[in-house]
């Protein structure tokens, strides 16, 4: 009975050990840190603007986004903005891009614009240097 709650404390040092150490070596926004790799399967509840900071540096960012409903994407993301509810600085990027007309949506007062075809993600634009 001693050896298994040594057992167990041994295996749990060494988890929170391995825990601290990722969180250390990939501080936020970092799209490795745990907490983003945690909010991406939806175990951890992030904020916002680290979850979209962290995401340009997340190689598969497009799977958080295309394929989903509107509706699955405000549960992910919460707060999606239509252009007229955008920074000016966002609307003057989208009117002058090749999506200008296009069904989209802002996540929060991110950068990131959400294209639809119907109520379908097909694309996931960084705004940023238009």
């Amino acid at each position: 009975m001693r050896k298994a709650a040594l057992l167990w404390c041994l295996v749990l040092g060494l988890l929170a050990l391995f825990v601290v150490g990722w969180a250390l070596t990939y501080p936020s926004p970092d799209s490795k840190n745990i907490r983003y790799v945690l909010w991406k399967a939806d175990l951890y509840r992030m904020n916002l603007d680290e979850a979209t900071g962290a995401m340009v540096g997340d190689r598969n960012r497009d799977g958080l986004v295309v394929g989903k409903t509107k509706a699955q994407l405000r549960d992910k993301f919460g707060l999606l903005l239509a252009t007229s509810d955008a920074s000016p600085y966002l609307k003057r990027c989208y009117q002058n891009s090749s999506w200008n007309n296009k069904d989209v949506l802002f996540i929060g007062q991110s950068p990131w614009m959400v294209v639809f075809d119907g109520d379908k993600a097909t694309n996931l634009v960084l705004m940023k240097g238009c």
